[in-house]
């Protein structure tokens, strides 16, 4: 019996630590800025483990029962968590609230699990004994949630399947407690049946997990969600509509197959016209393959290295037959070289020059994106680029967020780079920004492939221009040490949303 309780310690421990990073990772999905929400979660949820653990001290009989009561709540509330906040998110005025409240009550239970453990144990081991095993094991669980988390729950069973998964391990475990003590505890039945009945609720949970989502994302995106999936960094969602196709990531609009052709064509041509004979070319982000499309439309380029750090994303526009089309399968053009990688790291270890580099990673809405805007990595950047090369940086909105467009701007200076900023309307976004660096002053040409929708040199020349309301009033550069880029662009960007 007593090694069957220490490893009831270490399932338990793995249990509460996978609730912990479920609720961490929901908030940073659905309310952004990642280092924000893991640090208040778990905070948070260490706090009132500390408040479960002080509330056994008034538990003085029936001890087991209590516990076996404990795992069956937890195996509810944890259980249930990851649906409860997906499903109540567009519907809940103040989400952080019920966010929070599931993640103390979460953490109390869990908090009084290992203390009771301890006291059922107490006269089956000395006390330093008592001790050190509980604690080893615990240690144990938590290492094996941490690397359960992002290896295999989140790419293989998603965080809805994962939170009623490890809810029904709780519950195991609280019949695993019954049958251990079925000769000494009382309403044993009552409690058998409770377990058997939430077993199966939570069962039913796991097996329609995807249904739940669905019904949570229905509501959330006014176009049918035609896929989705959740990635170790990020939950991929596609909707379509009216011959209008959307991309989603992490509940933020991507892109619109209705004038995506304006972004991406912005985004390329204005530097790639005005380089001469561009051969090898780099595209950190975008793995979508839609720049890649714009690029290809050049007959001088001999080769393009895309670094994306999401290889479900670049396998999906590699494979979906809908997407391929958009992209005019750019990603399986035998010029393409696709590397699924982290670009800050693999940026500072390429020993390559490149003609052109064009950065297209998602807005500085957290600090893992924040540090791809930071002088940092600009600097990695200085070193991969050719002499007369030219570097493109999608720079978020100038009217919605002027001072993190200007930041970008800064930032890109403060390294060396001589930089030409520009923007353009985006029916789907508004006013969209970006800038051109180089290494010497930046002269634009406008020798444009045919058939472009959007760019001419007209329309250049508008873009260069920026009215009074996008001059900053607040000047600033983004480094990796304090990540003021994703300070502003939070403010900004929540006051338009308030605003609107």
């Amino acid at each position: 019996m007593t090694y069957a309780l220490l490893i009831t310690a270490f399932v338990i421990s793995t249990c509460g630590l996978i609730y912990e990073l479920i609720a961490s990772t929901i908030a940073s999905y659905l309310l952004g800025d990642s280092i924000t929400q893991f640090s208040t979660v778990i905070g948070v949820y260490l706090f009132s483990m500390g408040i479960g653990s002080f509330l056994t001290r008034y538990v003085e009989k029936n001890i087991v029962a209590v516990f076996v009561q404990v795992e069956l709540l937890v195996g509810l509330v944890g259980g249930c968590s990851a649906a409860i906040l997906f499903l109540t998110f567009e519907h809940v005025e103040n989400f952080r609230v019920l966010l929070y409240t599931i993640v103390s009550l979460i953490g109390i239970l869990v908090g009084l699990e290992v203390p009771l453990l301890m006291r059922i144990l107490k006269d089956q081991l000395d006390f330093k004994d008592l001790v050190s095993k509980i604690f080893t094991f615990d240690y144990v669980g938590a290492l094996l949630a941490s690397l359960l988390f992002p290896l295999v729950l989140v790419p293989y069973l998603g965080l809805v399947r994962a939170s009623f998964l490890f809810g029904i391990l709780n519950v195991g475990v609280a019949m695993w407690t019954l049958h251990l003590f079925r000769d000494n505890l009382r309403w044993l039945n009552y409690f058998r049946t409770s377990a058997v009945v939430l077993a199966l609720g939570l069962v039913c949970g796991f097996a329609y997990a995807e249904k739940l989502v669905a019904m949570a994302e229905a509501s959330t995106f006014q176009d049918n969600v035609i896929f989705s999936t959740s990635t170790p960094y990020q939950r991929i969602v596609l909707t379509g509509s009216n011959k209008d196709l959307k991309l989603f990531l992490n509940g933020n609009l991507q892109f619109s197959s209705r004038d995506e052709y304006r972004y991406h064509e912005a985004l390329v041509h204005p530097a790639m016209a005005t380089l001469r004979e561009p051969k090898n070319i780099l595209v950190l982000g975008g793995g979508d393959g839609l720049a890649v499309r714009e690029l290809l439309k050049y007959p001088s380029v001999e080769s393009i290295t895309l670094v994306d750090l999401d290889k479900q994303m670049t396998e999906l526009f590699k494979d979906q037959a809908l997407l391929v089309r958009l992209n005019e399968n750019s990603l399986n053009n035998q010029k393409v070289t696709v590397l699924n990688q982290d670009a800050f790291v693999w940026l500072r270890k390429c020993q390559r020059k490149f003609d052109c580099i064009v950065v297209d990673f998602p807005d500085p809405s957290n600090f893992s994106l924040g540090k791809l805007y930071s002088d940092t990595f600009y600097r990695s950047l200085k070193n991969a680029i050719t002499p007369d090369g030219l570097i493109v940086v999608q720079s978020t909105s100038p009217y919605y967020a002027k001072n993190s467009f200007w930041c970008v701007v800064n930032t890109l200076k403060s390294v060396g780079f001589r930089t030409l900023p520009y923007h353009a309307y985006v029916p789907s976004f508004g006013d969209w920004g970006y800038v051109l660096a180089s290494n010497h002053p930046i002269e634009m040409r406008h020798e444009y492939p045919a058939g472009l929708k959007y760019v001419s040199q007209e329309t250049v020349d508008q873009m260069l221009h920026f009215a009074k309301d996008m001059k900053p009033t607040v000047e600033t550069v983004n480094k990796l040490n304090n990540q003021s880029l994703v300070h502003l662009f939070e403010s900004e960007w929540s006051e338009y949303v308030e605003v609107h």
